[in-house]
């Protein structure tokens, strides 16, 4: 599994997650095909996502202008939530990576351009937080 399918799965089991409470290895296990296996990758990215949660909560909504984290759309949430991880905990992900493959995943997800700009707006804020 590379690490853009890892990417995608970890968004469906982030949203699995919080739309249902689900525990993360069964959302996690709910979203592989047949016969496939998780890759260690997607496990660090759910569970680490989720155990920095609140953290990455705070950052994002440092960074959202005249928005609220509940106003967002939930795969949108997870997509940013996954990425705010990549960029903070994970060392050998460059952060211009994550804010790109999030919003690729974003646009992936929504089939149109505009969730991707509000990602990359949002995200290029935590980056610059983060940089500080």
């Amino acid at each position: 599994m590379n690490r853009r399918v890892a990417r995608i799965k970890a968004v469906q089991s982030l949203y699995q997650v919080e739309m249902t409470s689900v525990d993360p290895n069964e959302a996690i296990q709910s979203v592989l095909e047949e016969g496939e296996e998780a890759s260690s990758f997607l496990f660090d990215l759910v569970s680490g996502t989720i155990k920095h949660q609140r953290e990455i909560d705070m950052l994002l909504d440092e960074a959202l202008e005249n928005w609220s984290l509940n106003r967002i759309a939930r795969v949108d949430r997870a997509i940013m939530r996954l990425a705010v991880f990549e960029m903070k905990w994970i060392e050998d992900i460059p952060q211009n990576v994550s804010i790109n493959e999030a919003i690729d995943l974003a646009k992936g997800f929504s089939g149109d351009e505009e969730p991707g700009r509000f990602v990359n707006g949002v995200l290029s804020k935590v980056e610059k937080s983060l940089q500080q």
